[in-house]
């Protein structure tokens, strides 16, 4: 049974998108069935993997709605052994029709039974908000990762994340578990990143992945060529840190 691991951070421009890109990636490339689920409207994990969300026939917006199965929603991508299920710009209005839907927050968590099975990884890269497909996402996961910027107003916003998952923990996902922290666009020679993953491993302690995700031109230009980081350039510090993710994460699920 595949292991469903949300991408969340509601504070924008913190690498969620990259992080699903390129972790998904890694774990491909590790051999691992990976499936990536892209759960925000701008569809940019689809687009980064070279597909273009308007050429899709159905996307994560049809199987919320019910029009269509994740099994028949599932796309190829340039990596072998990875997965997609595309976003769309109609995934905006899917807040809406998801509100009159009973069992509204676990419409995901339904949807994806069907293909669990079917990979080691799923991950969801989730929205900058905390909205109800945020939360479909948050019911179906069995764990989270929360990357986090490391700049200054990074820490800010992280306890209404924890917040959430609180909540949903206890009223609608048990097994929800923190998989971990990542630290992003982290750069050594920064005093304030180092004072950054020093503040956050005092809080969180092993939430914390030894991984770091450095600072790199090479992990954004990548999504412009709808290439993971890895397919662009493998040797680039964005492609080995992710590879050093993977294989933690890896390690750690063992």
């Amino acid at each position: 049974m595949g292991k469903i691991i949300a991408i969340a951070n509601q504070k924008g421009g913190v690498g969620k998108t990259t992080t699903s890109i390129n972790l998904a990636t890694s774990l491909a490339v590790l051999e691992k069935k990976v499936l990536l689920l892209d759960a925000d409207p701008q569809a940019n994990a689809s687009s980064g993997l070279g597909i273009d969300p308007q050429q899709v026939k159905s996307s994560i917006y049809e199987c919320l709605v019910g029009q269509a199965s994740v099994k028949d929603s599932v796309v190829g991508t340039c990596v072998d052994g990875l997965d997609l299920v595309a976003s769309h710009i109609d995934l905006v209005g899917a807040e809406l029709e998801l509100m009159n839907m009973k069992n509204r927050e676990r419409v995901l968590a339904q949807a994806l039974g069907q293909v669990r099975d079917d990979y080691d990884y799923i991950l969801i890269d989730c929205s900058p908000s905390l909205g109800l497909i945020t939360v479909n996402a948050l019911t179906a996961a069995d764990s989270v990762i929360i990357p986090v910027q490391a700049e200054y107003f990074a820490l800010e916003g992280i306890s209404k994340l924890l917040n959430t998952i609180k909540i949903i923990k206890s009223k609608l996902n048990q097994k929800l578990e923190i998989e971990g922290f990542l630290l992003t666009m982290y750069d050594s020679r920064l005093r304030l990143a180092n004072q950054i993953y020093e503040e956050l491993k005092s809080h969180f302690g092993s939430l914390v992945f030894n991984t770091v995700i450095q600072r790199n031109i090479r992990l954004s230009e990548a999504p412009s060529h709808g290439l993971p980081a890895l397919l662009y350039d493998c040797e680039s510090r964005g492609s080995v840190n992710h590879m050093e993710l993977a294989k933690e994460l890896i390690t750690k699920n063992r």
